[in-house]
């Protein structure tokens, strides 16, 4: 019996013990610790990916939920333009929208309504105008068994991910569009310069998003080594890199752009889920449990919605993805091979708080609510194989790690976008 076979036995087998337990015991209740020994707990609040997370040595910490309450400003914004809002004709985009939620009431008898929460889900709160991530690390490896710890293959440490928004703006002047937009994107990312391990030194991606649907992402990926630029396809965002288990179009929980999707509405559904942290920087789990955080969950309310990939030779046949009612983020999600079977899973771990930590700096101190995310993991359930990242890292004391709609003051300018920028902090 081949090993990737054991591994769907072992999920399926697990999925079937779970669904004879009577449902009345699947629940929680703040104070409570659930493992795998206790695992039925959870299993209506939950996915097939979590649930094989937690019987493989992660342990949860049940709290009582809190409210979010997301910025006057983005609540104004929606209740400014929201009503103008509409999906274009060929159902693949939305017309009028300027900021704030474009659809902010959302009615699951609506045969529209996937699409309109992954929309949401899109004009999100947290980065409406730009974003810097700095000083984080990631491990990836194999997954510990039998109480021994995650395997670390390669260890990675990234100077900075940022993201610069060109509509939908609400902090930060230009606004509530930027202008000029030569380019004509919505946002553009880049995440750049690796600073270990030595091999990839200096290697970094941009991406830009366009306004037009029908325009694919302009994708570049600078390697140094081979001192030249490679253009990537809209697919390959779907390809894990570097030997690590996560891709561009999973960051967050869904990156990718909406209308190369087809979208299924799977109903609502309560679920546990990791919001507001306890801890920062992240503390990662103990034994064979390590290759994900340890922290608090609680009970939240979330639309499920099914993405299906338009663009050929796309790596996923399928996501799976819940999204947070109030926060409109995406907790996790599952992801399915080409012949249906689970094959990974993503899960953020949320702080949405004022400050990262009691005593952060100004500049990471807001006015408002903001989804700090201490930490992800992506798991390849299939290869039992998972990374890990620390957004900061602990090797850096003090950090905030995130910076929100700062601007110039963080270093965040259409400059740092550019080929040229890309190429310069890789030598």
């Amino acid at each position: 019996m081949t090993r990737q076979l054991t591994v769907y036995l072992s999920v399926a087998l697990a999925l079937a013990v779970a669904s004879v337990v009577p449902s009345a015991s699947a629940d929680v209740a703040p104070g409570d610790i659930i493992t795998g020994s206790n695992i039925e707990k959870i299993k209506d609040l939950s996915s097939p990916g979590l649930m094989w997370i937690i019987k493989n040595g992660v342990t949860m910490k049940i709290v009582a939920p809190k409210k979010i309450a997301l910025p006057p400003p983005y609540l104004q914004a929606t209740e400014q333009y929201s009503g103008q809002v509409k999906l274009a004709a060929d159902g693949q985009s939305i017309e009028n929208w300027v900021a704030g939620a474009p659809f902010p009431t959302v009615d699951a008898n609506d045969p529209e309504v996937a699409r309109k929460v992954m929309y949401n889900y899109q004009a999100r709160w947290g980065e409406t105008d730009d974003l810097d991530l700095s000083n984080f690390d990631a491990d990836t490896g194999t997954i510990g068994r039998d109480g021994d710890g995650m395997t670390v293959e390669r260890h990675f440490l990234i100077d900075h991910f940022k993201r610069m928004y060109f509509k939908g703006r609400m902090f930060l002047d230009p606004k509530p569009a930027y202008a000029p937009n030569q380019d004509e994107v919505y946002y553009k990312e880049s995440l750049h310069p690796i600073i270990e391990p030595f091999d990839l030194k200096g290697t970094g991606l941009s991406y830009y998003r366009y306004l037009d649907h029908n325009r694919h992402d302009d994708s570049w990926l600078y390697l140094p080594q081979l001192r030249r630029v490679r253009r990537l396809s809209s697919a390959q965002r779907s390809d894990a890199l570097f030997g690590q288990d996560t891709d561009v179009d999973s960051y967050g929980g869904y990156a990718g752009n909406i209308a190369w999707m087809d979208w299924k509405f799977l109903g609502s559904k309560t679920i546990v889920a990791s919001m507001h942290a306890e801890n920062f920087p992240v503390v990662w789990g103990e034994k064979s449990g390590d290759f994900m955080y340890t922290d608090t969950w609680e009970k939240r309310e979330v639309w499920v919605v099914e993405g299906f990939s338009k663009l050929p030779q796309y790596a996923y046949s399928k996501r799976v993805i819940f999204v947070d009612k109030e926060a409109w983020v995406i907790p996790y999600s599952d992801i399915y091979d080409q012949a249906g079977q689970l094959w990974k899973v993503w899960v953020n771990l949320y702080k949405i708080a004022k400050s990262p930590f009691d005593g952060a700096p100004a500049d990471g101190t807001f006015e408002w609510e903001m989804p700090f995310l201490p930490a992800i993991c992506m798991v390849d359930i299939q290869l039992q194989h998972a990374t890990r990242a620390a957004l900061p890292s602990s090797q850096f004391p003090g950090e905030v790690g995130w910076r929100f709609n700062k601007g110039e003051a963080s270093g965040t300018n259409e400059e740092f976008f550019s080929i040229s920028h890309l190429i310069s902090s890789g030598r």
